[in-house]
């Protein structure tokens, strides 16, 4: 076989051949390469396609290598261990037997192939990535089973670690949005093996990233990662680890892979090297949101996450309501202990609260965090007060929350009651000893007022506000009010509620029928138009 022909850049080529292609019968060259090795040199024919401008041709040439070095790799046909240069090779050349060369050249082929494939994972087309995706993991499975390289079995096995992290390096591309691809690459995340090597693929890939790029991440890039990241299930225990791409028999129990704290661990070491950098607000409410329920609950240490958690509660405004989430987690179940959160709590609350989309888990954790009947009057009061004033502009859909919840923190905290049965000054008026801007709950004097805003509301537009209002007129019952039934309720909701509301009388109108077109009793029209 002449070395020009075993090049491993397919323009070898003569110019009149890449310049004109001919229409190939992909599954026939395939068949004569498989058949017999003197047809070996038709592998270009095919490779050569992976260079077309037609989608289908390329698509074709994908399917095509896939059948074809699949093949080769389950018959062991391609050369084992460092492959020498081609250079290298042909100096080789009178040493080597028939069979080497013949591996060696389809070794090169086969490279080549991988190298093409990987540039296609950046393609425009999505058709050729998804093919090129799919075509990859095939021959990661394949080398899985078949090792090309000498490999550390007592940790690693057969895994194509390699491979794997060029597809991550791919997928997590700087210059687009790759999420539709990612998103066909989740189905390989369920097999175990896949997924531990993932999760080291990605936290090598970040910190290369970050080095080169000196901790800025562009936007493009960090969506990406963040998409592969969450999108990354757990097990919960070490049983459900037996979904394997590359079946290990001897040894099994030495596999990294194959171990639940060897997850967790990797699983935590990436979430770590992505978030000790700098991030957009936009970035940490997407981290925020999942936090507690995809990333905590695996962490081999969740309490690692306090940093995080404490600088982001500290940023204010949405940030702040997401963070608390998991610091809900750490305080009531990894025992963390933060002296200001009552008071940056009671900070929290402002007017936009009311506004915001995660409106019904604030008032959710916060009703769980002033559940305990250990707090301190003067804590329970400036927050029933705060509520009470901030309810004084709130909407409709807002209020029908605020006020259960003000009744409830008054139902655990008898002492609070002083703020509904304050000595009546009737018409008098008296300034509110009550400190609106103070940021400590213990000095704005929450206990020396009283919740006349309340009183107020009893004379809302919206019925159902008077109404709640209206309570607290009467002794308030022992038992809570459930306010999860409110949590979620909206504008919309409200007044398609009303609107089906049953008229429980008849409305009295004063009008006379009109008996004629355009003219109505009492000559309406001549009244207002000079008809002369």
């Amino acid at each position: 076989m002449a070395p020009a022909k075993r090049r491993n850049v397919i323009s070898a080529k003569t110019s009149e051949q890449s310049g004109k292609r001919a229409k190939v019968d992909f599954n026939t060259k395939v068949e004569n390469v498989l058949e017999s090795r003197k047809n070996a040199n038709d592998v270009f024919d095919i490779l050569e396609f992976l260079e077309s401008d037609k989608e289908k041709d390329v698509v074709n040439a994908v399917n095509a290598c896939s059948k074809l070095f699949s093949a080769l790799l389950e018959k062991k046909e391609l050369f084992l261990g460092k492959l020498p240069g081609e250079e290298e090779e042909d100096a080789l050349s009178g040493r080597l037997s028939a069979e080497e060369k013949y591996r060696m050249f389809m070794r090169h082929r086969y490279n080549s192939c991988v190298e093409m494939l990987l540039e296609h994972l950046n393609h425009e087309l999505h058709g050729v990535k998804e093919s090129a995706l799919c075509c990859l993991m095939k021959f990661a499975a394949g080398e899985g089973q078949h090792p090309l390289q000498d490999l550390d079995w007592s940790e690693h096995y057969s895994f194509p670690r390699e491979l794997i992290q060029a597809v991550v390096d791919r997928l997590l591309t700087k210059t687009a949005d790759n999420s539709l691809l990612i998103s066909r690459f989740f189905e390989f995340l369920e097999m175990e093996d896949v997924r531990y090597y993932v999760m080291s693929s990605i936290r090598e890939n970040v910190a290369k990233v970050m080095d080169k790029n000196k901790g800025a991440l562009v936007p493009v890039y960090q969506n990406n990662v963040f998409t592969l990241m969450s999108n990354i299930g757990m097990p919960s225990q070490e049983s459900e680890l037996n979904n394997f791409m590359i079946k290990q028999e001897a040894k099994h129990e030495d596999w990294k892979a194959a171990k639940l704290n060897e997850h967790k661990r990797a699983f935590e070491r990436m979430w770590l090297g992505f978030l000790k950098y700098k991030l957009p607000s936009s970035m940490y409410k997407k981290i925020l949101v999942i936090l507690h329920v995809s990333i905590l609950p695996h962490l081999s240490k969740p309490t690692l996450m306090i940093d995080f958690l404490t600088a982001a509660y500290e940023v204010g405004g949405a940030i702040s309501l997401l963070a608390l989430n998991g610091l809900f987690v750490l305080i009531h179940q990894h025992n963390l202990d933060y002296p200001d959160f009552y008071k940056k709590l009671y900070n929290l609350l402002e007017p936009s609260v009311f506004h915001v989309k995660y409106r019904a888990r604030f008032f959710h954790l916060a009703n769980l965090f002033l559940s305990s009947s250990h707090l301190p009057v003067y804590l329970v009061a400036a927050f029933a007060k705060r509520l009470a004033r901030l309810a004084l502009t709130a909407p409709p859909t807002a209020l029908l929350i605020v006020l259960p919840f003000i009744y409830n923190l008054i139902r655990r905290h008898p002492s609070c009651r002083v703020l509904i049965h304050k000595p009546s000054t009737q018409d008098e008026p008296v300034e509110d000893p009550y400190l609106m801007d103070e940021e400590d709950p213990a000095q704005c004097r929450a206990l020396e007022s009283s919740l006349w805003e309340i009183k107020t509301l009893q004379k809302h537009y919206h019925p159902d506000v008077a109404k709640a209002a209206g309570s607290i007129n009467t002794p308030l019952s022992g038992q809570e009010d459930d306010i999860n039934e409110v949590l979620e309720i909206t504008t919309y909701e409200l007044m398609e509620r009303d609107l089906k509301k049953p008229q429980t009388k008849s409305v009295p109108l004063e009008f006379e029928t009109a008996t004629q077109l355009l003219k109505g009793g009492g000559d309406v029209l001549g009244q207002h138009f000079c008809l002369d």
